[in-house]
């Protein structure tokens, strides 16, 4: 086998372009994580930034901030699992090869 430093060259600015793709189509995709039986309700978009938080009104009792914390945290944590969920098919389709468990980002 035949090891050709152009091809290796070329096969890597082929992976810098699309990886360019890629994180330009992160700013447009878009997951929700809830809690509560949808009492808090998050929104983050692929570059993993909170776009929104949505509280119901239920949800807000002053004598118990701790729980609304908990509702919040969880449902951050809902919608950061789905956005990785999204981000590892775009990487698949991108790779055109499953990504394995664990991969960087997923």
């Amino acid at each position: 086998m035949n090891f050709n430093p152009m091809d290796l060259m070329k096969n890597l600015q082929e992976m810098q372009s699309k990886m360019g793709d890629v994180q330009e189509k992160l700013k447009d995709i878009y997951a929700e994580g809830s809690a509560g039986g949808d009492l808090v309700t998050v929104k983050i978009n692929g570059q993993m930034e909170i776009c929104s938080i949505k509280i119901d009104p239920l949800a807000v009792d002053p004598r118990d901030v701790k729980m609304l914390e908990e509702l919040i945290v969880s449902a951050c944590s809902a919608a950061t699992a789905s956005i990785k969920d999204k981000i590892k098919d775009i990487m698949s389709d991108l790779a055109g090869i499953p990504m394995p468990p664990g991969f960087p980002g997923v």
